[in-house]
């Protein structure tokens, strides 16, 4: 009769020992809301080279990967023709102006020779009419001339800006047209550089009523941002958000996000991919509870254990956000002032009376970090 009338107690464990468990308790607090978004990396300043006229190639005076400042020589065209039409044009303004030069002194002459009849005014009308053509063919061999040297500046390629240079896509002897659609070479300013990152309407939507309904602080435009680089290294610098894009994507549903980050190293190279961890706002009462306290259930909906003032365990379900650092953002089921269960829940169940001992800093970390690999989490260890 006694071991029936113990077997029928199911609210405690064998053995009549109430059951210890550890406990965290919630308390608001500041948080820092981030996004961790997947962007690329792009030059800061990008430089095709393309040629102005066309020739053949005699010289390529850069080395390829190399640095080179801008107005420095990249290729050296055949200029023969170029400048077989210079001298052409500085002869025909040369011979121009000996022409004006001729006009002037005979309209200067007509001029004192009509005050005393010595010439008709029709002559003198024509001296003058003379030297007005004369003057209008100097003009029209200075355009020639200048246009020319023009032309045959285009001949020596430079860079229009300073950077690093790429391959080049001719060589010595390469036939190149003017305005061809083939870039001879690019040229990249890599310092500072871009993240394009790309961020979700409806995550910004999201963040935009939680801002209007006062739950969250906007953040600063020129926030820091951190780069994490392929291999999951955070790069040195940080980056800072320069604008953000005010077209969202149809095909997509995502809007451009752009920040700059300084590169003197040249780790981040055009094309890089990358990820941008972006701050969005800040919570003033932010609810964090440890990733250990919270579990998933068969259909994925997330629950936690508390213990409650009378010491019995209470399951709540739990509605959680995002992971800020190894603990959770409650948005609701839980309050400040509850005491989540962190270690211990295997041998408790909801109803029982249990000892809540909190759990220290370190040990109640240990146990998040060891939990934060599995985003549902797969409940207590049994320690």
């Amino acid at each position: 009769m006694l071991l029936a009338g113990c077997g029928g107690q199911g609210a405690r464990p064998p053995g009549g020992m109430t059951p210890q468990v550890s406990v965290v308790t919630l308390k608001p607090q500041s948080v820092t809301l981030t996004r961790e978004l997947p962007g690329r990396v792009s030059a800061y300043l990008v430089a095709e080279v393309r040629p102005q006229v066309s020739g053949v190639v005699k010289r390529r005076l850069f080395t390829e990967g190399g640095t080179v400042k801008a107005g420095e020589p990249l290729y050296e065209l055949d200029d023969a023709i170029y400048r077989a039409q210079y001298n052409s044009a500085r002869a025909t303004l040369q011979k121009t102006q000996a022409t004006q030069e001729a006009a002037r002194l005979t309209a200067n002459r007509s001029a004192d020779l009509v005050k005393i009849d010595a010439v008709s005014a029709q002559d003198n009308d024509n001296a003058i009419a003379a030297l007005g053509q004369a003057q209008a063919d100097v003009a029209a061999a200075q355009a020639a001339l200048d246009s020319s040297a023009v032309n045959l500046a285009y001949a020596h390629i430079v860079s229009p800006i300073s950077g690093r240079i790429g391959k080049s896509s001719v060589t010595q002897g390469a036939l190149v047209t003017a305005d061809q659609t083939t870039a001879m070479a690019t040229v990249q300013q890599l310092d500072p550089v871009y993240v394009d990152v790309n961020q979700s309407s409806g995550e910004w939507l999201q963040l935009k009523q939680e801002i209007e309904a006062g739950r969250v602080q906007a953040g600063v435009a020129d926030a820091p941002t951190k780069i994490v680089l392929e291999n999951g290294v955070t790069y040195a610098a940080e980056a800072k958000l320069q604008f953000t894009d005010v077209t969202v994507d149809p095909t997509t549903g995502n809007f451009l996000l752009r920040a700059i980050v300084a590169n003197s190293s040249q780790v981040l190279m055009p094309g890089m991919y990358v990820r941008a961890i972006i701050g969005e706002g800040v919570m003033p009462q932010g609810l964090l509870a440890p990733q250990r306290a919270v579990t998933r259930d068969a259909k994925g909906g997330a629950t936690a254990l508390v213990v409650a003032q009378d010491g019995k365990v209470e399951a709540r379900d739990v509605k959680v956000s995002r992971t800020i650092g190894d603990q959770w953002l409650v948005e609701n089921g839980l309050a400040a002032g509850e005491r989540v269960i962190v270690a211990g829940l295997q041998k408790v169940q909801p109803g029982m009376t249990v000892k809540a001992v909190e759990a220290s800093p370190d040990a109640a970390a240990e146990g998040s970090g060891a939990a934060a690999g599995s985003a549902g989490g797969a409940g207590d260890t049994g320690k």
